[in-house]
């Protein structure tokens, strides 16, 4: 008895609610693609490679050291005393967890600084929604679907609200 009344109720309710849907607009944009797209996130990755650059090329020298240093403890370890070649793999070994070490605080450094760059991003691109919503007349916007009708996708208009916004 109770699962036909509650089956009549959300019926009910279905059919009540189908009107209301009707005159809605819906509209749907893509966040991924209008954050990949957006000049915003061109103009933060060439500002995020710009600003690491630099401990970027220490790192990539210093692997390049490395591993010159290594070849050279392979190729003259036969020729070395005992002593010698315990310096020069403690010398190494402490080398290699300085830049173990280096490696791990750039990419932390970056990744922060990404995160940084990419919520002033989404705080702009849900603006450029709402006023995109708003000029249009749109009742609601979706974000995420498992599919959506091309005709709904407004992805493309915010990207272009984004790129005169930045102008």
């Amino acid at each position: 008895m109770k699962k036909v009344l509650f089956s009549l109720l959300a019926a009910s309710f279905v059919l009540s609610a189908a009107p209301v849907l009707a005159d809605a607009k819906v509209g749907f944009v893509n966040g991924q693609k209008v954050v990949n797209d957006s000049p915003q996130a061109a103009k933060a990755k060439k500002k995020l490679e710009k600003e690491f650059e630099k401990r970027d090329q220490e790192l990539q020298r210093q692997a390049k050291q490395l591993q010159t240093m290594q070849e050279a403890i392979e190729k003259n370890s036969v020729t070395m005393t005992e002593t010698d070649r315990r310096n020069k793999e403690r010398e190494f070994n402490d080398l290699t967890r300085e830049f173990q070490r280096k490696q791990r605080e750039f990419r932390e450094d970056l990744n922060l600084r990404q995160n940084e760059e990419m919520a002033g991003i989404y705080e702009r691109v849900n603006k450029v929604i709402k006023q995109v919503a708003e000029a249009d007349k749109y009742d609601i916007i979706f974000q995420e679907a498992v599919y959506v009708n091309p005709r709904l996708d407004i992805t493309d208009k915010v990207i272009k609200a984004l790129g005169d916004g930045a102008k």
